[in-house]
């Protein structure tokens, strides 16, 4: 699935109809907001961003994907208007995977998509992480216990993907705070406890791997493969 965030309408249906010409699956975003309300609900394969959006631009979005654990391996192509080089300079400082100046032609927009595609495909195994017969993806955003899908919370599915990533690393409270909520430890707080009891449970036998280490936070204590 690719995905193409432009404002201007003609030029992301051409776009659109350009990608699923050659055999893309695609969706459309007119701003920013509603792409970031999407990537929390599910990834997609790799997503053309313009710059220039409203609600959110693509070089805000492309640094919260960038510090986000379940999206950061996304490939990103940027798309930047003729003579905004700060620009571009700034969202390969990011992260971008490429970017291509417009106007640009669909042909270029299309051999660009599929050129990230083949140099990201070499790393798309290490978005597999398991634990025997707890498999998760980071990239599909899922994860299957059994051979079964375990309906996770998006705040639950960050708190296990930081758990299985760093298997034996203690992270303190106010380090998964801010991974994963975005903001300072708060001292009282019981929402990270009550969101550990829920994952704990749905994962059932692999929750007791998430051990809890008094006064100072979590740690998954089983090491994985990849």
């Amino acid at each position: 699935m690719i995905w193409y965030a432009e404002d201007d309408s003609s030029i992301r249906d051409i776009g659109l109809y350009a990608l699923k010409s050659a055999g893309f699956e695609t969706r459309g975003f007119e701003d920013g907001i509603s792409l970031w309300n999407a990537l929390k609900k599910e990834s997609p394969e790799l997503i053309v961003l313009d710059i220039m959006l409203p609600g959110m631009d693509g070089l805000e979005i492309l640094s919260l994907m960038k510090d986000s654990v379940n999206l950061r391996n996304i490939p990103v192509i940027m798309a930047t208007a003729k003579g905004e080089e700060y620009d571009r300079v700034s969202a390969l400082d990011i992260g971008a995977d490429d970017y291509i100046v417009k106007p640009f032609s669909i042909i270029e927009m299309v051999a660009r998509v599929k050129a990230v595609l083949r140099r990201s495909a070499p790393d798309r195994n290490a978005n597999i992480l398991k634990v025997d017969k707890l498999v998760m993806n980071l990239a599909e955003h899922t994860v299957h216990l059994n051979n079964k899908l375990i309906d996770l919370t998006y705040k639950e599915f960050e708190l296990l993907s930081i758990f299985l990533l760093k298997p034996g690393i203690v992270h303190t409270r106010e380090q998964i705070f801010n991974q994963v909520w975005n903001l300072s430890y708060i001292k009282d707080s019981r929402t990270l406890d009550s969101h550990i009891r829920s994952l704990r449970k749905k994962l059932g036998k692999y929750g007791e791997m998430i051990k809890t280490i008094r006064n100072i936070g979590y740690r998954w204590e089983e090491e994985i493969d990849r």
